[in-house]
């Protein structure tokens, strides 16, 4: 028996909306990244890009445990000496709610350029509406 190997042009792509209102925060990411990875299929290659697209609508309001909202930092730096800024999750949330998940996902997919076209396979938008109602996307329950 030999063992399967994906061609690319064999892949199958859906599209999946998530509803993120009341998901905690790493366990919605760890299962986005799983399914851009394509780990949940059966014919996964770690070579060949083999996951799906997936939108998240209502960004803003998933759920986070213990203190976070206060505690977790989120670091940029603009590459000049004491450039570095810093961000706490309740402020990133009033500025870029999107992001903050995208960072989430992002940091769990290959540090690749396989990685980095995972990555654009995810769309989030705040609020309930998403203009990809074209791709018949199925509704994935987290």
């Amino acid at each position: 028996m030999k063992t399967y190997w994906a061609k690319p042009d064999e892949i199958e792509q859906k599209w999946f909306v998530v509803d993120a209102e009341n998901k905690i925060l790493g366990r919605l990411a760890t299962e986005v990244a799983t399914i851009l990875m394509g780990k949940h299929k059966p014919t996964y290659t770690p070579s060949i890009d083999t996951g799906d697209f997936i939108v998240i609508v209502n960004a803003e309001k998933f759920a986070v445990t213990g203190s976070k909202m206060t505690d977790k930092i989120y670091y940029r730096h603009s590459g000049y000496l004491g450039g570095i800024k810093d961000r706490t999750l309740k402020e990133q949330l009033e500025k870029k709610p999107e992001e903050v998940i995208r960072m989430a996902v992002r940091r769990m997919l290959p540090k690749t350029k396989m990685g980095r076209a995972m990555i654009k396979k995810l769309k989030i938008y705040t609020g309930g509406a998403h203009p990809h109602a074209a791709q018949n996307p199925e509704t994935l329950e987290i």
